[in-house]
């Protein structure tokens, strides 16, 4: 392992290895109370290291041991850059302009993040750079006309910034040469607990009053559930393991944050570990967040010797509606030509003292 690069501003970039080949590096940016490593493979979040009340610093997001346990190991997408379209797209089919466009089926008969090689899984050319406030990685991929099925050379851009307000910002830009679809957001699992157990101690608050409700194989039905006096309403904020208790299976739902696309970066939810007195709150321009309690993650071997189980963690991705190009009534994610894609998110971590 070769050191590359490092900086007393703090970020270090190191030579992990190559993939497909092209070289891989391991980006540690530090602003001093909290880090974040990431990877040009797939655009990964590989940890995220935050402090308790305590000032004791620890990993909030599941993870592999090493980066090239990515390139083999990584089927749950974690901390992954997903794309070209986040979530499902039903029957791994969709139409423009009256021309069908028939994408790899990897979910039964849909298409789940993109396809079988989507964004998570290839190397980005990446620089680092600093701003005010703030430093990161800047990511560049272009997916070719035809890959996995979508039309049009997209080229996209990702910005991945640790501020010294403890945000994390992330920023995706695309353009294209055809008109697609597009969708993308960040997999990161997140357990507030330095991953010490399973997230049912979590309070878990999403500023939405409805969810896309789904039928057969988890494709929206098109219509618009409102969450008020059922399990699914994080309206208020509320204990994660009662709400589970109450579902009676793990969360996989979109939340509704937005009706229309607009460019308002809107807080989305709220989570708090009461013990830690760790809390993240998630913003977000798109019109919608998928929460997902890990519930097909059962006896995976992580970071630190630890075997991850269902509940171990909960993501929040921040996206358009599933199935959004087969739903003329939701929110469009065409993009066409002349046209640019923007989404950014925010994950900002504090600490407060709210344990009993």
């Amino acid at each position: 392992m070769t050191v590359i690069q490092e900086s007393t501003l703090g970020i270090r970039v190191e030579n992990v290895g190559t993939w497909n080949g092209k070289n891989v590096y391991k980006y540690s940016l530090d602003n001093g109370n909290m880090q974040v490593e990431l990877t040009n493979y797939g655009g990964i979040i590989s940890r995220i290291i935050a402090p308790d009340r305590e000032g004791k610093l620890e990993n909030v997001v599941l993870a592999l041991e090493t980066i090239p346990d990515y390139f083999t190991k990584n089927g749950p997408y974690l901390g992954a850059a997903v794309g070209r379209y986040a979530n499902r797209i039903g029957k791994a089919s969709f139409t423009i302009d009256d021309k069908t466009y028939n994408i790899t089926k990897n979910n039964g008969e849909n298409t789940l993040h993109g396809g079988a090689k989507g964004f998570g899984v290839k190397v980005w050319d990446a620089e680092t750079y600093y701003e005010e406030g703030g430093l990161g990685v800047k990511m560049t991929y272009k997916s070719v006309d035809g890959e996995e099925g979508f039309p049009g050379n997209l080229m996209t851009t990702h910005w991945i910034v640790l501020t010294n307000d403890n945000e994390l910002k992330l920023r995706f830009e695309s353009t294209t040469d055809k008109k697609t679809v597009v969708n993308l957001t960040n997999h990161s699992y997140f357990n507030l607990n330095g991953i010490t157990g399973d997230v049912r101690d979590h309070e878990l608050q999403i500023f939405a009053n409805a969810i896309t409700p789904t039928g057969p194989e988890q494709i929206p039905t098109g219509e618009l559930k409102e969450v008020a006096g059922t399990p699914f309403d994080f309206q208020t904020p509320k204990n994660l393991g009662a709400q589970l208790d109450a579902l009676g299976e793990g969360f996989d739902h979109n939340y509704v944050t937005k009706r229309t696309n607009s460019d308002e970066l809107k807080k989305i939810a709220v989570v708090k570990h009461p013990d830690s007195g760790r809390v993240m709150e998630v913003f977000s321009t798109a019109p919608g967040v998928q929460l997902y309690t890990a519930n097909h993650v059962r006896n995976f071997a992580g970071a630190d010797g630890k075997i991850y189980q269902p509940h171990w963690a909960l993501c929040l991705e921040p996206e358009a509606w599933p199935d959004s190009p087969n739903k003329p009534n939701f929110p469009s994610t065409t993009l066409a030509p002349g046209e640019k894609y923007l989404h950014e998110i925010v994950y900002k971590f504090t600490v407060e003292n709210f344990k009993n």
